[in-house]
């Protein structure tokens, strides 16, 4: 059987080892930012207070924004809570202050945008010892699900595929935190929540290409493992690309229209899957290709006795 045609004829394995090199780059300067700069962990890791208060009218959450930064609270985080007239505000801790003194004195900064009439509707304190647990949590979550993909990948294909994702899924996570550690933009739950679903869906685009390529190896009599990885990514180039633009239609819809609150999420989704299209085409296959796949790890064990049972 000759190779497969497809409408698409890059050559992308051609071009692994400068991909190589750009993906060492960037993750070199990741794991030196997060090394030496750290995460913006938000009050959901670190601790802090949350304050709620409710107007009489509509709040312009940007006119609340403008006077608690007026009165020391420049890394205040806003939102609408519920509906236009209350507003939820996470302050991080101070050393100078204690958690009563900076919900009385943000307290005191909101009534202003009101002119008095706001109430405060609750206050609540989150310990640092509750961030560290989440923190501790957070971690454990992510090297679970890799060491479970791990397992997953090595009992549905073979071992090389296995190391294969993980390197692959590896590379999107760290890169993705990596990108809010250069740039400071503020880690949270909901950032945490998006890089798991960044594993979900990088696994995800993985799979489709890696089920190409053990399809085209049982099939394809001619051609070498780069051509036939090579032809396997042409193949489903078409699907991976529909997947990754329609998803960013919508992640780039939440990012410019979902507010202050849903940033974070959806700029960690967006750099996940423009990162995770990347990797399935060039770190999961690259990395296949440098283990050594051939033909002959891929064909079905055939059963003891079959050509027996198969005679007449």
């Amino acid at each position: 059987m000759q190779l497969i045609k497809s409408k698409f004829n890059f050559d992308f394995m051609g071009k692994r080892k400068l991909a190589l090199l750009l993906s060492i780059s960037a993750l070199l300067v990741a794991v030196a930012s997060i090394a030496m700069r750290g995460l913006d962990l938000g009050i959901d890791f670190t601790g802090g207070t949350l304050v709620e208060v409710g107007y009489e009218q509509p709040a312009d959450l940007t006119q609340v924004r403008g006077t608690l930064a007026a009165a020391g609270f420049k890394d205040a985080t806003v939102q609408h809570f519920g509906t236009s007239k209350d507003v939820l505000v996470r302050l991080a801790p101070r050393g100078d202050m204690s958690s009563a003194d900076l919900s009385n004195k943000a307290f005191a900064a909101l009534q202003e945008v009101s002119e008095g009439k706001a109430d405060l509707r609750r206050v609540e304190f989150v310990g640092p010892q509750v961030g560290e647990e989440l923190t501790e949590d957070g971690g454990l979550a992510m090297l679970y699900a890799l060491v479970g993909i791990l397992i997953y990948v090595a009992f549905r294909f073979e071992y090389r595929f296995a190391v294969g994702s993980v390197v692959a899924l590896v590379h999107d996570v760290v890169l993705t935190i990596g990108i809010f550690s250069l740039f400071q933009v503020e880690f949270d739950l909901p950032v945490l929540a998006a890089v798991l679903a960044v594993i979900g869906y990088s696994l995800n685009d993985t799979i489709v290409v890696y089920d190409r390529i053990r399809e085209n190896f049982r099939k394809m009599r001619k051609g070498s493992a780069e051509e036939i990885i090579n032809a396997s990514l042409n193949q489903t180039l078409s699907r991976t690309m529909m997947t990754s633009v329609t998803t960013l239609l919508v992640l780039i819809a939440l990012f410019v229209l979902g507010g202050e609150i849903i940033h974070g999420f959806a700029l960690a989704l967006i750099i996940g899957v423009v990162v995770g299209t990347y990797s399935s085409i060039y770190v999961a296959s690259t990395a296949v290709l440098m283990l050594g796949i051939s033909k002959t790890d891929l064909m079905p064990v055939e059963k003891e006795g079959a050509e027996m049972e198969s005679q007449p």
